[in-house]
C-alpha cells in the first residue's frame, strides 16, 4: 500500500489508479478496523487525524479531482465523508524520499511523464498534507536511495559470469 504525499499531479496513471484503490482500502480499513491492513503503517498518520475519517476521505477527493481533470471516470460517492479540521504533516525527508521512489517508478515505466518532471527538485505535497522540517517517517520502508537523514539499508549485489563489466 501506498498513500502518496506527493501532489497526485505528478503520478502516472497507473500511481493514480493504484492510489485511488489503496486510497479506498484505507477508508474501509478505518472505517471498519480490524479488516485487512488495519496495522498498515501508512494508516496512522490518518488514525491520529482528529478526525480520521474526514481525513482519508479528503485524501481521496484530491485523488478523485486530478483524475477528473484527466477526464478519468473515479466514482466520487465512494468517498464516505470529508471535512478534516485540519491538514496532515508531512516532513520534508518524508516528501523528498516519496519524490525519488516516485520517480524512479515513473523511469521505469512512464518515460514521457518521467521527463516532464524529472528536473523538479521538490514537489508540491498532496493537498491533504503540509510540509514540515524533519527526517524520512519511521513507518517507511527505505529501499533505495535512503534520505540523509535515515542510515540506507545495505544492499548486496552479485555478479554473475554473463554481467557486462
Amino acid at each position: 500500500m501506498r498513500l502518496w504525499s506527493v501532489h497526485p499531479r505528478y503520478f502516472d496513471r497507473q500511481a493514480l489508479v493504484a492510489c485511488w484503490r489503496e486510497g479506498l482500502l484505507a477508508q474501509s480499513v478505518i472505517a471498519e478496523p480490524g479488516r485487512g491492513y488495519s496495522r498498515h503503517p501508512q494508516l496512522r498518520r490518518f488514525r491520529e487525524a482528529a478526525e480520521p475519517r474526514a481525513a482519508i476521505g479528503d485524501y481521496l477527493s484530491a485523488i478523485v479531482d486530478e483524475a477528473d481533470a484527466r477526464g478519468y471516470r473515479f466514482v466520487r460517492e465512494k468517498i464516505r465523508t470529508t471535512g478534516s479540521p485540519a491538514q496532515l504533516t508531512v516532513g520534508s525527508g518524508q516528501l523528498a524520499y516519496e519524490w525519488e521512489h516516485l520517480r524512479d517508478k515513473l523511469r521505469l515505466r512512464s518515460s514521457d511523464v518521467w521527463a516532464r518532471w524529472q528536473s523538479l527538485a521538490v514537489p508540491e505535497p498532496h493537498p491533504s498534507f503540509v510540509v514540515v522540517d524533519g527526517p524520512v517517517a519511521d513507518w517507511e520502508k527505505v529501499t533505495a536511495r535512503a534520505s540523509a537523514e535515515r542510515a540506507p539499508v545495505q544492499r548486496h549485489t552479485y555478479e554473475s559470469e554473463d554481467t557486462p563489466r
